[in-house]
């Protein structure tokens, strides 16, 4: 079983995931509310917004995942009227590498809000927090106690 972190954004979603990829590295595949194919069982207004609402937002993200090592990473827009700002959850990343998690961090939070800058602690070599410039909370921890 796996777990995979979903997120959702007010418009801004191709930006947010093509800063992930420069990031993170990794594949991603991108699918917008324009290129869904049309569900021919759906009686007319029905889905997640009503057609007009869609016609709007057809160059919005419907889907997106990136695939970068052995995670997943995913999202899509909302569509208009839908979004809720994160609130109570966080993108944790796992690098045992403490070189390797610093750097990443400094990449990830460009921009963004840091909280707790990344550095050894009582229970990791390295562990940061911070709000990426989309608004998105994250920590990176490498693992292991500090020498």
């Amino acid at each position: 079983m796996k777990l995979n972190p979903y997120l959702n954004f007010d418009g801004n979603c191709r930006e947010a995931f093509e800063f992930y990829q420069k990031c993170l590295g990794g594949e991603m595949m991108i699918m917008t509310y324009g290129e869904m194919p049309a569900d021919d069982n759906a009686e007319a207004g029905e889905g997640c917004a009503p057609p007009e609402a869609m016609a709007e937002c057809a160059h919005l993200i419907a889907h997106v995942c990136l695939t970068f090592g052995d995670a997943v990473l995913m999202a899509s827009d909302c569509p208009p009227g839908f979004y809720e700002a994160p609130a109570g959850t966080v993108c944790s990343l796992q690098i045992p590498d403490p070189v390797e998690g610093k750097a990443v961090f400094e990449r990830l939070s460009d921009g963004g809000m840091v909280k707790m800058p990344f550095g050894p602690t009582v229970w990791a070599k390295g562990f940061g927090m911070f709000n990426d410039k989309f608004g998105i909370p994250w920590m990176v921890n490498s693992e292991g106690t500090s020498d």
